[in-house]
Parts: structure tokens; C-alpha cells; sequence
């Protein structure tokens, strides 16, 4: 059910990020959520666009309302701008909030939370949740210089010694420090753009994190590349084969013609959809699969990755 949601609030949190502060437009109660979930915004013409929703402790005013972060991005595909245009009453059409990076509830060994730019945002109500369950926790958060790192001063003065805070002008983060100065974690949450995501998984994963206590977020939505060609995709099992085109996953064609298939997040991050591939080159584009997973080309994400082959051969 759509939620029609008016803008309550306003904030300039810097010169490219804003903070908008969201309530029901018939002042109902909006639909509770869990920390790591998102909305996603309907922009005419454009699309829909994710924001993840905002938790602080205590919670900032106005009350019983969703809070959300947006990162003016110019070069982008317009979602950005679209979102900054808006002001204090405009009323704008969401989804009610879903989450595909859910926070596991653990009280074993130290959460670590790692975060890239305005991926904090997630990241910032999982700390908040952790802090209020008495949960040992680490908050590891990267920016590019002062000016543009948001959310600096609530989160220092919420987090304190929980925080870690690096400018790459100042004092980048060392991902093997973060993993070698704590005893292992219980559970890694890393969001952020897909470099650092890799190079966080690969880190973790070296200092002995098993990969399934890895949950990742990339916070952009996977966009067609202009190379992008056709390709046929044949199914192992019946021998089917079928086209991907230019702009549709193959996932969407396959849910098209009657396949029933498993995923969920569709954006390459959570590793439901994996599928073994049995003979052509896949063209990863996913933030799942190690670096040598991807070198041997036997498994592949169907729902973002495409392929450098004319075909590839499916075990579905």
C-alpha cells in the first residue's frame, strides 16, 4: 500500500546532503520498521529511488516521523536533484519500508559496523539499536574531508569511543586495522559504494569473519552500462533459451516467461539469486562473490550480473 508522505522538516546537513523529516499526510501512524530498512520514493519520470531510514537516540524532532538523508549527486541519473527540489509541505508517494539488510539479533562477540560515505545512514540505527540493547559494537565511519562527512557531531556525541571516525585527507581507514584489533565479530554490517565494500569483505574475511556473518548494503542502484549488449541465457535443465536485453536483468526476463526463481534484493548485495553457471563468461556486477569467486566464472548473481559471452549456460 502506497504511503502518501508530506514534508515536515528540512535540514541542510551540508552543501550536498539533506535531511528530510516525513509524516503521514492524513496524520495517521506510519508503519513501524526495523533498523537497516528503506522506502522506496516515487519521482515522476525518473523512476523510484531507496532511502534508508534514520534512527537517532533519542529520537530527533519532529516525532513519529521517517527520517531520511539524501545526497545531491549531479551526475547522476536525476533522482538526486529531483529529491532536493522539494520543500517544507510537498507531499511525495513511498513504499511502506522494507529491509534486505536486516540486523541479526546477537549478543555473542562485537558487532562491527562499517561505513562509506552517506551509506552511514543504515548503519546509523543499527548502532542506535545496538545501543540501546547493551550490545558491545564497533562504528566505523569514512568520509572524504570534514566538509562533506555527514551526521559528525550527533554521531560522536551519541557513540563516543563506539565511533571511529576517518577522513581520507586526514586519517584513512586501514580496513586490517579494524578487524585486527577486536576480538572476531559475532556479525560485519558494511554499506557504502562497492570498492570499499569489497575491500572491507576481503579484509574481514582475511582476518577469519566467516562469510556468512558478512551483510552488505551497496548504496547506489545498479545502472546499465552503455557497452551493454543482448545476450541468451539457456536453461541446463530444459534447454530453453532466452534473450536478455539491454535494460532488463535475467531475472526479469525469466520471471516474464514463468520461471519460478528465488531472490530478493535484486540490487546485487544480499546473494539469494545465486546461480552456478556451467559454461560461458559472466559479467559480474555484483557485491557478493569474492574476487576469486568471480575469477573462476561457476557462480554468478542472475539479478544484476549480466554476460561477456554470447551465452550462458544456467543451472536452473
Amino acid at each position: 500500500m502506497p504511503l502518501e508522505l508530506i514534508i515536515n522538516r528540512i535540514e541542510n546537513e551540508n552543501a550536498g546532503i539533506r535531511v528530510l523529516y516525513l509524516t503521514a499526510a492524513d496524520g495517521s501512524d506510519l508503519p513501524a520498521y526495523t533498523p537497516g530498512a528503506h522506502i522506496d520514493v516515487a519521482l515522476d519520470g525518473i523512476g523510484t529511488r531507496s532511502y534508508s531510514l534514520i534512527d537517532f537516540s533519542p529520537p530527533m524532532d519532529p516525532p513519529f516521523c521517517y527520517c531520511i538523508a539524501v545526497q545531491r549527486e549531479d551526475a547522476g541519473q536525476g533522482g538526486s536533484v529531483a529529491m532536493h527540489q522539494y520543500q517544507f509541505g510537498d507531499i511525495i508517494t513511498a513504499t511502506e519500508p522494507c529491509n534486505d539488510f536486516e540486523l541479526r539479533q546477537t549478543c555473542e562477540s562485537p558487532v562491527i559496523l562499517v561505513a562509506g560515505g552517506i551509506g552511514v545512514t543504515p548503519l546509523i540505527s543499527m548502532a542506535t539499536k545496538l545501543q540501546e540493547s547493551a550490545v558491545e559494537f564497533q562504528f566505523h565511519y569514512s568520509g572524504r574531508n570534514a566538509a562533506v562527512t555527514a551526521f559528525r557531531k550527533v554521531l560522536e556525541e551519541q557513540f563516543g569511543e563506539q565511533l571511529f571516525l576517518y577522513l581520507d585527507d586526514e586519517n584513512p581507514v586501514l580496513l586490517d586495522a579494524v578487524f585486527s584489533s577486536s576480538e572476531k565479530p559475532a556479525d560485519v554490517y558494511i554499506c557504502g559504494p562497492a570498492g570499499m565494500i569489497e575491500a572491507t569483505r576481503e579484509a574481514a574475511l582475511a582476518a577469519g569473519v566467516s562469510a556468512d556473518a558478512i551483510h552488505v548494503e551497496l548504496f547506489s542502484t545498479p545502472v546499465t552500462a552503455s557497452a551493454d549488449e543482448a545476450f541468451e541465457v539457456e536453461i541446463q535443465s530444459t534447454g530453453q533459451v532466452y534473450t536478455i536485453p539491454v535494460g532488463k536483468s535475467i531475472i526479469d526476463v525469466l520471471e516474464d516467461e514463468g520461471l519460478d526463481l528465488v531472490f530478493d534484493c535484486q540490487r546485487g548485495d544480499c546473494g539469494i539469486c545465486q546461480t552456478d553457471v556451467i559454461s560461458g563468461t559472466p559479467d559480474h556486477r555484483d557485491v557478493v562473490l569474492s574476487e576469486a569467486e568471480k575469477a573462476s566464472g561457476k557462480v554468478m548473481q542472475i539479478c544484476v550480473s549480466r554476460a561477456r559471452s554470447e551465452r550462458l549456460v544456467l543451472d536452473l
